[in-house]
């Protein structure tokens, strides 16, 4: 249903960072110039399958892809297509982006309005790591580049819109950043931007971009200034610049009133009376601010959270408005650099506060300043939890350590002793111990497109992307709400483990965290209850029994082998049978009243969506796949697992055991 006041609500669908993003960009451009690396590549891959399946933009152009032999070479390409007037994107991460940094300042100084899409990694320092960290980003703040941070999926959609927008208003490119992995590859609730909007929002490119190789108006650009001219130029960009801040504030005026989705600056989140406020962009910030919810409400704290939306333009001037009552403030950033005078967000904070109190003309007259602890947590996808949201606060409250970290063992480290469960009414979460390669992060997306779209939840599938992952143990996360999801972490309080390898009763313990009366699933080749007991261990036994833990089994492979009519299929869709086993084993089908033959039809819609293009066949074998997991997973009964007390009670002295039977609130170890 339309609004008569939004005329655009949105579409409403499962995807993550990288699917909004793609979305997008698939309806409104006109090349995608891009050279593939962790993270963002996702990006580059799906906008190239969408190009190979036909797919237009909304004005029925056809859609060029160029990918080029490195990061500088595409950054270089999507200048020559800016100059010569079109609209243009590209995709990258880490170290990608900084290959690029010697182009994106001729981009900019050329007034060339296209739009990058950063995945944020960490860059290679002591090590390689490909997961989140702001290092690439905050590398490439000097360009003269806008850079809007999204904070979850919904986010990097939208404002890659309001980015493109903006950045051809005013002829400045712009960065829509995302967490590499966190946001990129999270499985969120989303709501896609109508075709239509974006028609209407961004308009057909040759109405407003400059075409500056035209041969018949010919002009000269990029060319050599000397003493005499280019500070004249270079000083002459402010005119364009100071103009920015304006010109986003309207695109997100124009977005909200086309969709009701309200953007700006700065995010300020129960800030009216808040004392203690944590600052931050990107995932880390929504986790912050269910925190501060938790804390208000349940414990009265006056406490608060800042979302700094667009780092450039930068918004001090907001900034300082927003946090001037507050005692103190704590900066949290995904990135450490010791050498400088603060970590970046921080040093910009401080110095907005400075020309505050100097009386800078546009600044909110102030007497005092908050004190501002800095931090840095999340490097590399380190888990920032609720728990370390609390850790940050009190350590404000306590008058603590000006510079903190925040989750591993170190003297700068700060922690709380206090528990921070967000969990509300209807929550569900699962975490599942797998195969690197085995298809179960595939599988756990599918999970969460069928929750979401049959029985209408909120949900986010969570995957712990590695390097080193193919063929070793992985895990992967799941949580259902009927409230929306906010933290951005590994679960450690879950209602469901799946061992589809099963090797991970040896190599840890999977059932640390698993609540009372939980479910287990454990894949075997024996389909016998009693075999299958046999060979879970003691420990395990003793935990299973005392907290009441539904057992269930099933040989996955055998399953795979009979459904895939293709060999190559055969490992992946292994974890596909999860999906029947899941929706036989919750209690989401008994609780609606849908018949198994309306979810299996919401299950072949949701299969299409991810496999579709791959031909019928593969969504028939998937389909079979899970529908065989429905129809054949066992349980292993209670009067089996209370028959073997003996088992059991030697089970319980077992160190594994302890961990989690003489706690049962354990919390995972980090």
């Amino acid at each position: 249903m339309v609004s008569n006041e939004f005329p655009y609500p949105g579409i409403s669908t499962t995807t993550d960072g990288t699917g909004a993003v793609v979305w997008v960009e698939a309806h409104i451009v006109q090349a995608v110039c891009a050279y593939p690396i962790t993270p963002s590549t996702n990006m580059a891959v799906g906008i190239q399958m969408e190009i190979a399946n036909g797919k237009r933009n909304l004005w029925n152009e056809e859609i060029g892809f160029l990918e080029l032999e490195s990061e500088h070479s595409s950054a270089s390409t999507c200048e020559g297509y800016a100059l010569s007037g079109g609209r243009v994107t590209n995709f990258t991460s880490g170290q990608g982006l900084i290959l690029m940094k010697e182009v994106l300042y001729t981009i900019a100084g050329k007034r060339l309005p296209v739009v990058f899409h950063i995945a944020a990694r960490a860059l290679t320092s002591q090590a390689l790591n490909i997961h989140a960290g702001h290092d690439d980003v905050m590398a490439v703040t000097d360009v003269g580049w806008g850079m809007l941070f999204a904070k979850n999926a919904q986010e990097a959609g939208d404002f890659a819109l309001i980015s493109r927008r903006t950045a051809e208003d005013s002829h400045i490119p712009f960065l829509n950043v995302q967490d590499g992995f966190i946001t990129s590859h999270t499985i969120e609730s989303v709501v896609l931007p109508e075709p239509e909007m974006m028609k209407k929002y961004i308009g057909l490119a040759e109405d407003k971009l400059i075409n500056l190789m035209d041969v018949y108006n010919p002009i000269q650009s990029g060319v050599v200034q000397n003493q005499d001219s280019y500070m004249k130029g270079k000083i002459s960009q402010r005119h364009y610049y100071e103009k920015l801040q304006d010109n986003l504030k309207n695109a997100m005026d124009e977005f909200y009133k086309l969709t009701g989705r309200r953007y700006n600056l700065i995010e300020k989140y129960r800030l009216d009376d808040a004392e203690y406020v944590v600052v931050a962009m990107g995932s880390t910030i929504e986790t912050a601010m269910a925190t501060v919810d938790y804390l208000r409400d349940k414990e009265n704290m006056k406490v608060g959270a800042l979302n700094v939306s667009s780092f450039r333009p930068f918004p001090g001037k907001e900034i300082v408005d927003a946090l001037k009552k507050a005692k103190a403030i704590s900066v949290i950033e995904r990135m450490d650099n010791p050498i400088a005078q603060s970590n970046p967000l921080t040093a910009e904070i401080k110095a907005s506060f400075a020309d505050a109190l100097s009386g800078t003309e546009g600044y909110p007259k102030i007497s005092t300043i908050p004190v501002i602890y800095s931090g840095s947590g999340g490097l590399g996808s380190r888990d920032v939890t609720p728990r370390d949201i609390r850790a940050v606060i009190e350590n404000m409250q306590n008058g603590g350590k000006r510079y903190f970290a925040l989750g591993i063992t170190h003297p700068l480290s700060i922690e709380t002793k206090n528990d921070v469960d967000l969990r509300t009414k209807g929550f569900f979460a699962m975490r599942g111990h797998s195969v690197g390669g085995f298809g179960s992060v595939t599988t756990n997306k599918v999970i969460a497109s069928v929750v979401a779209e049959l029985f209408g939840f909120y949900v986010q599938a969570y995957p712990k992307y590695g390097s080193e992952k193919k063929g070793l143990p992985t895990n992967y996360y799941l949580a259902v709400s009927p409230d929306k999801i906010r933290t951005h972490n590994e679960l450690d309080r879950v209602n469901f483990v799946p061992l589809n390898d099963a090797n991970a009763f040896n190599i840890g313990n999977p059932l640390v965290g698993l609540e009372e009366m939980g479910l287990l699933f454990v894949h075997t080749t024996d389909e016998n209850p009693e075999t299958l007991w046999k060979t879970i261990p003691g420990y395990a036994k003793a935990i299973i029994h005392d907290k009441k833990i539904r057992v269930l089994g099933l040989d996955t492979i055998r399953i795979a082998r009979a459904s895939a009519t293709s060999a190559d299929l055969v490992q992946r869709m292994q974890g596909i049978v999860l999906l029947g086993i899941f929706l036989k084993s919750t209690p989401y089908e008994h609780e609606f009243g849908i018949t198994k033959e309306k979810i299996f039809e919401g299950v072949e819609n949701i299969l299409r969506k991810y496999f579709g293009k791959r031909g019928d066949q593969v969504v028939k074998d998937n389909l079979d796949a899970a529908t065989c997991g429905y129809n054949e997973v066992f349980e292993i009964s209670r009067d089996l697992i209370e028959s073997d007390q003996a088992a059991i009670q030697k089970g319980r002295e077992h160190p594994k055991a302890k961990v989690v039977l003489g706690n049962r609130q354990a919390v995972g170890v980090r």
